[in-house]
């Protein structure tokens, strides 16, 4: 004889309610979400003291729903903030206090372009007790078998076959009585990958600004902390704080940051402005496994640009240690994104991107025009699965690299671009020439310290000077309609 399924206990359900003002319907989203964390906070808290309560709790994400009956006259420049057809489309939320700015500007921008309001309420979607929790210092879900009775049979779980990146890569559309998709991730999708920020790169994802660099080495991570310090003594400069790992923040250029007893797997930093406009340096390491890994996870953010900034192998005898590459083709050997994007799609270069990276170094190098061509060049760049790469044997290698017109060779830069396609984030690359290993300038410490100490304060400021330029554009003209397809959600 089979037993019953206990009995779900849920908050009360408040009514779905329309919204014409964003900043109304923000507030709202605000109020279901923190009520039904604070429904789970308390029965959580009473389950791990009592034991099994004999019942499911169970409560729901806020949702986001739009219905329209037809085509919106929208400005065809604008890539975003409209839906394509009629139909009904929805979004369930998360952590609205996070993504207030965000939320208000999307909703603000469909309501204004179909001349519809946007209905707020419950979702049928159930919140995990894991990320119910996450923002609790004083709770933590033990692990499996470790309460006294068996988790998933009282409280929701994180559920695998739900948390996909179906809507990015075109799977998600709806057909039938489902409504097709308004945002690009699920709320359960951005909870997963907001504790996964938190865990790898040890600061709280809140910190996070809208413009954020990729490296490779840990050396530009000393010259962000000292540009930083450099900026918050500048009162002019716009910049409040800087964020170390572990949360550290300092409003004084003078202030002490303890260092961890041990990094996490990829170290963040940020240089903060109050709108969000600041820069966001994480150090990935090495390889194309923790490039998308950092940014699967960063996208959720919904940044406005990102940009790699590290070394690379110089493939032309006329380059020199130190010079730059800025990338408009990638060569894509890095498979590690592969059964998400087809290395067939081609990943093009970003007009708005290439002109700031480009205007950043002829500032910070005071070199102009045809000059430029002394220091940096322009061209595809390879990135590779293999660290060692050199020591295989070459002519297939080789042969493909100078068939590509490759000009450097890295592990990162391809996967970096391909993501911010997949995910509709304007991307770039600047890379700088550490060695040259089929010309026999290998890197050697020797070499490399020199070449550190000298490359890395310039290439930091280059990088740190090309988002602020990002910064000052308006945002329709960053997002390009390059990365949109032909199905897209109206949030960014």
């Amino acid at each position: 004889m089979h037993s019953s399924p206990p009995r779900v206990v849920s908050p009360d359900q408040p009514a779905p309610r329309d919204f014409h003002d964003p900043d109304a319907a923000v507030e709202h989203l605000k109020a279901l979400y923190d009520g039904a964390c604070a429904f789970l906070h308390e029965r959580f808290e009473v389950a791990m003291r009592d034991g099994d309560p004999g019942v499911r709790y169970r409560a729901f994400y806020p949702e986001i729903r739009l219905t329209t009956t037809t085509f919106a006259q929208v400005d065809s420049r604008l890539s975003f903030g409209h839906v394509a057809e009629p139909g009904t489309y929805a979004a369930t939320v998360t952590r609205p206090d996070l993504f207030a700015n965000y939320l208000r500007q999307q909703i603000g921008l469909i309501v204004e372009n179909h001349g519809v309001p946007v209905m707020i309420g419950p979702s049928d979607t159930p919140i995990p007790i894991h990320f119910a929790v996450a923002q609790q210092s004083l709770l933590g879900v033990p692990q499996e078998g470790a309460a006294s009775f068996t988790l998933r049979d009282v409280f929701d779980v994180p559920d695998l076959f739900t948390t996909n990146d179906d809507i990015v890569n075109g799977l998600a559309w709806a057909s039938g009585a489902q409504p097709a998709p308004l945002a690009p991730f699920t709320a359960q999708r951005v909870d997963y990958s907001l504790a996964r920020l938190r865990h790898y790169t040890a600061t709280d994802p809140a910190h996070f600004q809208n413009h954020v660099l990729f490296t490779n080495y840990q050396f530009y991570v000393e010259e962000f902390e000292a540009v930083a310090r450099a900026k918050l003594a500048d009162r002019g400069s716009g910049y409040t704080s800087f964020v170390a790992t572990g949360d550290v923040e300092i409003t004084s250029p003078d202030a002490e940051i303890p260092l961890l007893p041990k990094l996490p797997q990829m170290p963040a930093y940020h240089l903060k402005r109050p709108d969000g406009q600041g820069v966001t340096l994480v150090n990935i390491g090495v390889g194309p496994s923790n490039a998308k890994t950092a940014t699967d996870h960063i996208a959720v953010l919904r940044p406005h640009a990102w940009i790699m900034v590290g070394h690379c192998a110089g493939l032309r005898t006329n380059q020199k240690l130190g010079d730059f590459v800025l990338a408009h083709a990638y060569l894509r050997e890095d498979r590690v994104l592969d059964d998400d994007l087809p290395v067939w799609v081609p990943i093009p270069a970003l007009a708005e991107i290439q002109i700031a990276l480009q205007e950043a170094v002829a500032t910070e190098t005071e070199m102009a025009g045809y000059d430029l061509k002394r220091i940096m060049r322009t061209g595809t760049v390879a990135s590779v699965d293999n660290r060692n790469w050199e020591l295989r044997e070459h002519t297939g290698p080789v042969q493909r690299l100078s068939q590509s017109r490759a000009i450097a060779l890295d592990m990162e830069s391809a996967t970096i671009a391909a993501n911010g396609y997949r995910f509709r984030v304007p991307y770039g690359t600047l890379l700088c020439v550490s060695d040259k290993p089929l010309h026999g300038e290998l890197k050697l410490p020797g070499m490399a310290s020199d070449f550190y100490k000298t490359q890395v304060a310039r290439h930091l400021r280059i990088g740190i000077r090309a988002m602020e330029l990002i910064a000052a554009m308006p945002l329709e003209r960053i997002h390009s309609r390059k990365l949109r397809s032909f199905d897209e959600t109206a949030f960014l």
